[in-house]
């Protein structure tokens, strides 16, 4: 499954650029995100806890950074994540590039997904809505954080961000907004 999102902030390339690519640091804005561990400068595991609905599932995933090209404005991250119970796996492979404009920065990503087990039963028709949700919340921490960064340094507020995502509420949004692309395209 490939998934395309975009962003912008109002930061520069150069300050955005430093902030994308320290993996420790962008880790806590990804909801329901923990880092464990940093193994080297381009590995990082870490937990990441997801509900949906009465079902909570908590993955340990194996982060890794395969590319970084600093006058492209690109990185590539790999991910490896196993729910911790046995109920499936996830692969990804995450691409984001940076160019500046509009006084900012556009952040693109394209996450190209592969789900397995039972994770990928209950999780395939609403990833896209849910990954679009998360991403927004993933902007609006990052453009907090490089607003603070601009001013003055922001401490990380790792508490709020290690709150496992709230996927009953993106379930049900997701549900409805499918339903009504089906309706509106049978008009």
């Amino acid at each position: 499954m490939r998934l395309e999102n975009s962003f912008d902030v109002t930061a520069p390339l150069d300050a955005s650029w430093r902030l994308l690519t320290d993996v420790p640091s962008v880790l806590p804005c990804i909801p329901g995100a923990e880092l464990v561990e940093v193994v080297d400068e381009r590995t990082w595991k870490a937990k990441l806890r997801v509900r949906l609905g009465p079902i909570a599932l908590q993955f340990t995933t194996d982060v890794v950074r395969e590319e970084m090209d600093e006058a492209a404005g690109r990185v590539v991250l790999s991910a490896k994540a196993r729910e911790a119970r046995g109920r499936g796996s996830a692969e990804a492979r995450i691409e984001s590039t940076l160019a500046a404009g509009n006084g900012g920065t556009r952040v693109s990503i394209v996450t190209v997904l592969t789900l397995q087990g039972s994770v990928a039963q209950q999780g395939r028709t609403v990833v896209a809505d849910v990954a679009e949700r998360l991403t927004v919340q993933f902007a609006n921490c990052i453009a907090a954080r490089l607003a603070g960064a601009t001013t003055t340094p922001a401490p990380a507020a790792p508490a709020a961000a290690s709150a496992p995502i709230g996927g009953l509420r993106l379930f049900l949004g997701a549900l409805w907004r499918s339903a009504f692309r089906r309706v509106t395209t049978r008009r």
